[in-house]
């Protein structure tokens, strides 16, 4: 089941990687459907997608509010989840439980639950796409719970493509994208962050939406690919 033709969820799509994502799909020639928690956002959203698009308000921590989304949906062919909050860093000696357990349950718990409550409404020939991120592989000094989530999210891919098999499953590993997670940070500081990370890497630049869409749109649409980790960092892995 490739991408055109197809319908294609996206959860936390719309701003980001995932409003990205899902105007990808849609340019594929896929039929999408975007959720957020937030009306305003989903009017946004509708208002840069194609016609026929479609957007619901979904707070994806409420797992009954998930089953009757997914229910609304009806069948469809492809998961993307990418919902998640403002990025922000914690070393461990500002580590605060409450804030991690938020973290967590947004970017993991959740994301389990909305593969667990779509299952059943897959099409054959299926796909469901986590995001991890690339500092499950180098992670830095603050990193511990974005790398622990996205290692977290690593290992459930893996385990999933078979548990779940002939549904593919696999997980897309940005490094760090010009996007609205960084919005708690000041502009300066997001504009000194991206200057000094494009310094250090072999592409010279720090990762748009865009480019992070375009793998998401290529494990839906490679139909023989599943427990993969497709990393895009510009080379961060590797300095």
């Amino acid at each position: 089941m490739t991408v055109k033709n197809s319908r294609v969820v996206v959860l936390g799509g719309t701003s980001g990687i995932g409003l990205a994502t899902a105007q990808a799909v849609a340019e594929a020639g896929a039929s999408v459907v975007v959720a957020s928690s937030r009306q305003s956002s989903v009017d946004r959203a509708l208002s840069v997608l194609p016609p026929g698009a479609e957007g619901l308000v979904l707070d994806v921590g409420d797992s009954a509010a998930l089953r009757d989304f997914f229910t609304a949906v009806g069948p469809f062919d492809h998961l993307v989840y990418t919902a998640g909050e403002n990025l922000a860093l914690m070393r461990l000696e500002d580590y605060d439980i409450h804030a991690a357990r938020t973290f967590f349950d947004l970017r993991f718990f959740s994301a389990l639950e909305a593969a667990h409550l779509a299952v059943p409404h897959l099409n054959a020939g299926g796909s469901i796409t986590f995001t991890s991120g690339s500092a499950a592989f180098r992670p830095g000094a603050g990193w511990m719970l974005g790398a622990a989530v996205s290692a977290t999210a690593i290992a459930v891919t893996k385990a999933l493509a078979i548990e779940l098999a002939p549904i593919r499953v696999n997980a897309i590993a940005p490094g760090v994208v010009r996007s609205p997670l960084w919005d708690s940070m000041s502009i300066q500081d997001q504009m000194a962050m991206y200057a000094g990370l494009a310094a250090s890497l072999p592409l010279g630049r720090v990762a748009e939406v865009t480019d992070v869409a375009k793998s998401f749109v290529y494990v839906m649409d490679q139909d023989y690919t599943t427990g993969t980790v497709t990393v895009i960092d510009g080379g961060s892995v590797l300095v």
